[in-house]
């Protein structure tokens, strides 16, 4: 690499890592091709070391239930969508594209599996996430009201890249219930990504929220931008 190379790399490590413009210009203009290889490598290590401890944090922020991964997943039983494929799962590019992932599927099927799987490795790019059943998601959501916090709640759920909601279906809600749960759909729209794992189908979930306008409203916003990954039952969750 030379030497006008070598500056424009460090002066973009020094920045990344919040160096002010005068010290890195300073540095900059008096550092040798020695000097600049030396700092360089430093400023890899640090960012490799900050890079660990992020992704760390994120995984422990997450509040996954368990850790899972996709090396042990069995795939065969899963029915993808015609739009939407295993590999484009697989790359998170639809936490770029805002949308959201709905494994539809019995008890047993794999579809919590899988959304920690995704989790973890969303994690493991830089991605925020938070992962909820529907009832924790719920309670933490009442609690708030009941506190005086529901904004902060609200405000710390729309800082997530991806927010996973676990066993949606498995309670009926009461409405004070389904109202917030779809402030957070609502809020989430175009705005951040959701994966959420369900053994109901559509059809049935106005019963879920007793209201069926709610379950309608709530059901548009999520399969405006969604993709319904069926799964056949399987060990694994």
């Amino acid at each position: 690499m030379n030497n006008n190379d070598m500056k424009t790399q460090v002066a973009a490590s020094m920045k990344k890592m919040l160096f002010s413009a005068p010290v890195i210009e300073r540095y900059i203009e008096n550092a040798t091709q020695r000097d600049l290889e030396k700092i360089n490598n430093l400023l890899e290590d640090e960012n490799e070391v900050r890079k660990i401890s992020r992704r760390a944090r994120y995984i422990k922020s997450a509040n996954f239930p368990t850790m899972k991964s996709f090396a042990d997943y069995e795939f065969d039983g899963v029915k993808f969508p015609n739009n939407f494929s295993k590999d484009e799962m697989l790359s998170l590019d639809f936490i770029t594209k805002k949308h959201t992932i709905v494994f539809f599927g019995g008890c047993g099927s794999g579809k919590t599996h899988a959304t920690i799987a995704l989790g973890v490795n969303a994690c493991n790019s830089d991605y925020k996430v938070k992962f909820f059943t529907l009832s924790s998601l719920v309670m933490y959501l009442k609690n708030a009201k009941n506190n005086g916090t529901l904004d902060r709640a609200y405000k710390i759920l729309m800082n997530q890249n991806l927010i996973c909601i676990d066993e949606w279906g498995y309670l009926p809600l009461d409405l004070e219930s389904g109202q917030l749960l779809f402030s957070v759909i609502s809020n989430a729209y175009e705005r951040l990504s959701l994966i959420i794992t369900t053994n109901l189908p559509f059809n049935e979930w106005g019963p879920l929220f007793t209201d069926e306008q709610l379950a309608a409203a709530m059901i548009d916003r999520i399969v405006h931008y969604g993709h319904l990954i069926k799964t056949e039952t399987k060990t694994g969750g």
